[in-house]
């Protein structure tokens, strides 16, 4: 009889002590530790620690920060991006540039439907831009030239129409310009300077008529320029060297047009 009841007495405390061990797995954590650093999830919405020689990649436990508005971490070795970067969806401002990412770009980024600036460029970063880059529609400045981003330019794209500085160069992306490019009519800025683009330059180009800047050169593309890239009447730099674009050239750029291997042009 004693027997029994030790172990009934051993099973009812085991009971309770595992009931106590799910209570504490499930109380919201109040801070989070990055880099040795103490943070209150309530009261952390900035942190800056760019040029602060972190290594490793972004710890996941850094998308607890959920009141964060403001995230800037350039200029170290990071070397990863983890999916619960998508947690942060009251960010405006995402700086990751000047470390060492690789990977893909998650699709979890989708998420930060605040942002208004990205930047990711001078990384390693690999694979296709996600097509959920898309639902970023309050983005102004997108930047991932200096990568390694392979694939086609999502049509998704069309989808930023506040964006005002669109930066792809330098990276391995290959397939056409897609027209939907033309709904970006607040663009100021647009560099595709130095991928595998192919196909012919997209006659809505010209619908991008706050374009100051525009960088095509590099590339694989071909055939005729179309007409409509005389409506970007308020360009102050035009690059289009290095493609296989044919003449006739129009007019309004044909002094600008610069060095193009037109070998298949008929």
């Amino acid at each position: 009889m004693t027997k029994h009841l030790t172990l009934l007495l051993f099973i009812g405390l085991a009971f309770w002590s595992c009931e106590d061990e799910v209570e504490q797995d499930t109380t919201p954590p109040t801070e989070v530790t990055l880099w040795g650093v103490v943070y209150s999830i309530e009261d952390t919405d900035t942190l800056n620690l760019s040029n602060n020689d972190l290594t490793g990649s972004i710890p996941p436990e850094i998308g607890n920060l959920t009141n964060l508005t403001w995230l800037s971490l350039y200029g170290n070795q990071l070397t990863g991006v983890p999916p619960e970067i998508g947690n942060l969806t009251n960010l405006t401002y995402l700086n990751l540039k000047n470390n060492q990412l690789t990977g893909t770009i998650p699709p979890e980024i989708g998420n930060l439907t605040n942002l208004t600036i990205l930047y990711l460029q001078s990384n390693q970063l690999t694979g296709s831009i996600p097509p959920e880059i898309g639902n970023l529609t309050n983005l102004t400045s997108l930047w991932l030239d200096e990568n390694q981003l392979t694939g086609s330019i999502p049509s998704e794209i069309g989808n930023l129409t506040n964006l005002e500085v669109l930066f792809l160069g330098e990276n391995e992306l290959t397939g056409e310009i897609p027209p939907e490019i033309g709904n970006l009519t607040n663009l100021t800025s647009l560099k595709l300077i130095i991928n595998q683009l192919t196909g012919s330059i997209p006659p809505e180009i010209g619908n991008l008529t706050n374009l100051t800047y525009l960088n095509l050169s590099s590339n694989q593309l071909m055939g005729e320029i179309p007409s409509e890239i005389c409506n970007l009447t308020n360009l102050t730099y035009l690059s289009l060297y290095n493609n296989q674009l044919c003449p006739p050239y129009p007019s309004c750029i044909e002094d600008y047009v610069g060095e193009q291997d037109t070998t298949d042009c008929p």
